[in-house]
């Protein structure tokens, strides 16, 4: 006699792992992370962005959160010293970081407290807010980096 309770029950058990293997890249599970950066150091910036870039690169999902003076990375205008060896800005690399798919926002902070509006971010730069940001570092499955 078969048993279509248990046939159901099954199939149910084999679905999931299925549906795990679809959020997998190479072989490993797709990875959410942070990066909050607040640092005014050029070097910090960078090694920042190569990090995110990297991590992006290796199937990662990338979200940055742009404080204080690392805010100034966002904005349209935004310059500064090119790093060797690849001779890139951290603000080109977060363009690119933008680009592969990563997104990014200024603190809630940042606009308030400096001379620069919303229409002097980059296109695809949102504005933070304390609850989501909150709801991302709380978030066991996103992995939190300080810079």
């Amino acid at each position: 006699m078969k048993h279509p309770i248990r046939n159901a029950m099954l199939a149910l058990l084999f679905a999931i792992p299925l549906n795990a293997a679809a959020e997998k890249n190479n072989g490993k599970p797709l990875e959410e992370v942070l990066v909050i950066l607040a640092s005014d150091s050029l070097q910090t910036q960078g090694m920042a962005m190569v990090l995110s870039n990297t991590m992006a690169q290796k199937g990662a999902r990338v979200s940055v959160l742009l404080c204080d003076k690392a805010g100034d990375l966002a904005l349209r205008n935004y310059e500064s010293e090119a790093l060797a060896p690849k001779n890139l800005t951290p603000g080109q690399m977060l363009r690119g970081l933008m680009k592969a798919g990563g997104t990014v926002s200024v603190c809630a902070l940042y606009l308030p407290n400096s001379d620069h509006s919303k229409d002097d971010l980059l296109d695809g730069v949102g504005v933070a807010t304390p609850p989501d940001m909150a709801d991302q570092m709380l978030n066991r499955k996103i992995r939190t980096f300080t810079f």
